[in-house]
């Protein structure tokens, strides 16, 4: 699998469109994770204790993604982004897609602006074929627009609604996609695996690793001297939403996990926010920290207790 960072074509189009993010020197990125298959656009955004999905001290940055999966004739949007984004993750997609081209969106977690807040728009703008919900009545769900028609735009989008354990194709070329309940989660959540790329799209799992600068890198290879251990994980998950793991019954979530990893050949896991993990042996060594870390938080052998809001551990 091949993996760069481009500002080719599209720059031009990029850095226009991030004129929003100026003040704060952050622009978006595109990067191709699998040639003519598979591209992240990421986003970053500053972590100054205000963003919920990360512990209140942590600094720096972090990147919100959704993920370009294309075909030559039709192509898949997972996750929407952050509504503040919208031009800059519109004039990403334009700079991959032919105008026209069947698109269809897929957000994998009803309850999160990251993940859906620009559903209505890409949905009014491009030629989008079907939303991929669990949920069939989206224009409940993702009416975050300012325009008159946004509700008419939503019930007019056609929903196609998935199951916990399902298949779907992308055009005709036989691509499939495998569509799963997320054996973790805080909230309803889809984890999806393309089997074309052997990419697993994680979600809000494995958002762990965020960087000092607004430059990133975004991606995580077996090149790096990726310095995430297993203290980092149990930090990271401890501090934000998954904070009451610790002395709750962990094994059967550690079984489900490690089913996805027994079904799937897993070469990069996609978040939808932080690092992208990219290799097997770097798959394999952050799912070996979060499995441990989730064994140790086991009700057999830890004590669960009041968290304060403003404790860190």
């Amino acid at each position: 699998m091949s993996i760069s960072t481009r500002y080719g074509p599209e720059e031009t189009v990029q850095r226009t469109a991030s004129c929003a993010r100026e003040p704060q020197g952050v622009a978006g990125v595109v990067a191709t994770l699998a040639d003519d298959r598979l591209y992240a656009l990421q986003n970053p955004f500053p972590l100054d204790g205000r963003v919920s999905s990360y512990p209140a001290s942590a600094r720096g940055f972090s990147a919100a993604n959704s993920y370009l999966l294309r075909e030559p004739d039709a192509a898949m949007l997972i996750d929407t982004g952050f509504g503040k984004d919208e031009p800059v993750i519109r004039a990403q997609i334009e700079a991959l897609i032919a105008p026209g081209l069947p698109l269809s969106l897929f957000p994998l977690r009803l309850n999160e602006f990251m993940s859906i807040n620009n559903v209505e728009s890409f949905a009014g703008h491009f030629n989008v074929e079907t939303c991929y919900t669990s949920n069939v009545d989206a224009a409940l769900w993702f009416d975050f627009g300012t325009k008159a028609e946004g509700r008419d735009i939503l019930k007019s989008m056609r929903v196609t609604a998935v199951t916990r354990a399902d298949t779907i194709e992308l055009g005709k070329t036989g691509r499939t996609i495998d569509v799963m309940q997320a054996p973790i989660r805080l909230i309803a959540t889809r984890w999806l695996y393309d089997r074309a790329t052997r990419t697993l799209f994680s979600s809000d799992m494995f958002t762990h690793v965020w960087r000092d600068a607004a430059t990133g890198p975004w991606i995580v290879t077996e090149s790096d001297n990726d310095s995430t251990s297993l203290p980092d994980v149990r930090s990271f998950m401890l501090n934000t939403r998954y904070w009451w793991l610790e002395g709750a019954p962990t094994d059967s979530i550690r079984r489900g996990i490690g089913n996805v990893f027994d079904k799937f050949e897993v070469e990069t896991i996609a978040p939808g926010y932080g690092c992208i993990l990219s290799g097997r042996n770097v798959v394999a060594r952050h799912y070996k920290m979060l499995d441990e870390f989730l064994r140790a938080c086991d009700k057999s052998v830890a004590v669960s207790r009041y968290v304060r809001r403003d404790e860190e551990r």
